[in-house]
């Protein structure tokens, strides 16, 4: 093997390790949306407020994540993250009230929201001819989180007997230690990030070159969304995210109660929507030869065409319903990398950093009102309804989308 090959892509590998743990504890929560409320007897509105404000602590840092990391430098902020998500994730093994493990979701949400932005901006400088494909397999690597974590709550709430026995010497019910696992391997990558990066890195990659002039000023990010393309793309994107997370967060309850699959199943069709991440290698791949607006528009389009039927075929089974799911994946995933790559390339390079950040918090707070959104008005009107609604918002930014493409 070529060691000069494996040190090039150490910085990647780490970075998406990292992005990995962040999605799984992520992915992990609603899985146990059900054994949640059956513990703290709660409603679908207040798991769902639970995961937004998740969800909303990861959207605030995108900005500041972003304007930091341009002073501090990409690495110290990243691995500063990863901590902070750790300890997050240890502080769920406590046996304490609901307010409390919300409080640990938070403290998870700020630890995991300062990476994508920073991540984003330090791999395009560390793989400028490779922006396209960097960025699908660190999403690709990212939504495998989503793949495990429902396997994990599985293994953690029922565990097999060799299992049992440790997890019952721990306070409170069995899922809490896999959070203490988590915020274990979080601690080591953080470490492991700090140490070895650094010295892999090209001249200027950490903090970006040295501005000549006065630092951006608010108005100066204000005016970027002066640019109607930009604004436009950014509704796309907000559009996307509400529709994404809200779908994310309910899934299994869904496939459960408005779809009548037994919990098992419909978490193995949750773990489908994020076994086809592997596309974000191709999607990338393709917006760097095709452009990216055709992989955009084909990607939303699939994601739109698949929740429709989602809502539409509800009661048609396993089969349909995971044919449905995985395309609704391939859609979604092959959205991602083609995205950032757009983003990175339609900024000015001055404001890259702080700019990608508040593109990424408007987008991200869209997607953590989401989760509250879609529980409330499971509870009023029922599940399809509310999947209805996500179904138009996804289609929204297709059509949107396709508007830029005809007039670039």
């Amino acid at each position: 093997m070529n060691l000069g090959r494996v040190r090039e892509y150490e910085v990647l590998a780490l970075t998406a390790l990292i992005w990995f743990l962040g999605k799984f504890v992520r992915y992990a929560f609603p899985p146990l949306f059900e054994p949640l409320q059956a513990s703290y007897g709660v409603s679908n509105a207040a798991v769902g407020a639970a995961f937004s404000g998740f969800m909303a602590a990861y959207a605030l840092l995108q900005f500041p994540s972003g304007t930091v990391a341009d002073r501090v430098g990409a690495v110290r902020v990243i691995a500063a993250g990863a901590a902070v998500a750790g300890l997050g994730s240890l502080a769920v093994l406590f046996d304490a009230p609901f307010v409390a493990l919300v409080g640990a979701m938070l403290v998870i949400g700020v630890g995991t929201g300062v990476h994508k932005t920073v991540a984003i901006r330090l791999l395009a400088r560390v793989y400028p001819a490779r922006t396209g494909r960097a960025l699908g397999i660190l999403d690709t690597v990212g939504a495998f989180g989503g793949v495990v974590a429902p396997a994990a709550v599985v293994l953690f709430v029922s565990p097999p007997p060799a299992l049992a026995t440790p997890l019952s010497r721990l306070p409170g019910a069995n899922w809490r230690a896999l959070f203490v696992v988590t915020g274990i391997v979080a601690l080591a990558l953080a470490a492991t990030f700090l140490v070895r990066v650094p010295g892999r890195l090209p001249v200027d990659a950490d903090r970006g070159p040295v501005r000549d002039g006065p630092e951006p000023s608010a108005r100066d990010y204000l005016a970027l969304f002066e640019d109607r393309r930009i604004g436009a793309f950014v509704f796309v994107t907000i559009a996307f995210s509400f529709a994404y997370n809200g779908t994310v967060a309910f899934l299994p309850l869904y496939l459960s109660e408005a779809a009548g699959l037994d919990t098992t199943t419909a978490s193995l069709l949750y773990s489908a929507l994020f076994a086809v991440t592997f596309v974000q290698l191709v999607s990338g791949d393709l917006s760097d030869r095709l452009g990216r607006f055709p992989v955009m528009v084909a990607a939303l389009g699939l994601a739109a065409a698949a929740l429709v039927g989602i809502v539409a075929l509800a009661g048609s089974g396993a089969v349909v319903l995971g044919v449905l799911v995985v395309a609704l994946g391939v859609g979604s995933h092959g959205l991602r990398p083609v995205r950032a790559a757009y983003l990175v390339e339609a900024l000015p390079e001055r404001l890259a950093g702080g700019g990608l950040g508040v593109v990424r918090t408007l987008t991200m707070s869209a997607g953590a009102v989401a989760p509250a959104f879609v529980g409330a008005l499971a509870d009023v009107a029922g599940f399809r309804p509310a999947f209805a609604l996500l179904a138009g918002s996804v289609g929204a930014a297709a059509l949107v989308a396709a508007g830029l493409w005809a007039t670039a």
